[in-house]
C-alpha cells in the first residue's frame, strides 16, 4: 500500500483540534509526542535562564498517500497554521513500507477504494 507521514507541530492547545480534524478528513489514528521544543526565524527571548519558547506537540499520521494532501490542507486550516505567527506547521512524507497495521488496513483500503 502508498502510504505518506504527514508530520505535524503544533502549538499544544491546538493538538486535539488537528487530531479532530484529521480524522475527520480520514486519518485512521495519531501519535503524539509532547513537548517537542524549536526556534523559528527569531529565536524566543529568555528571561533569567529560562527558555520562553511554548512547547509544543509533533502528532504523526500514517495515512494513504490518496487522501495525504486533503488532510495536510484540513489540519492547516483547522490548526490556522497560515493565519496565526506560530501556531504550526505540517509537513508529509513518503512511506516505503510499514508493518503493523492490520487493525487499520480494512479502513484504509475502503477510504480510497474509489481512487484504486
Amino acid at each position: 500500500m502508498n502510504l505518506k507521514m504527514i508530520m505535524a507541530l503544533v502549538s499544544d492547545e491546538r493538538t486535539q483540534t488537528v487530531i479532530d480534524a484529521a480524522r475527520e478528513a480520514g486519518a485512521t489514528g495519531a501519535t503524539v509526542i509532547t513537548s517537542a521544543q524549536g526556534e523559528g526565524l527569531r529565536p524566543e527571548k529568555t528571561f533569567l535562564g529560562l527558555d520562553l519558547a511554548a512547547q509544543r506537540d509533533m502528532v504523526l499520521f500514517l495515512v494513504a498517500a490518496p487522501k495525504a494532501r486533503e488532510i495536510l490542507e484540513t489540519i492547516a486550516k483547522a490548526g490556522n497554521f497560515d493565519t496565526d505567527k506560530g501556531a504550526g506547521i505540517a509537513c508529509q512524507i513518503g512511506i516505503e513500507d510499514a508493518v503493523g497495521l492490520n487493525t487499520q488496513l480494512p479502513t484504509l483500503i475502503n477510504e480510497i477504494e474509489d481512487e484504486l
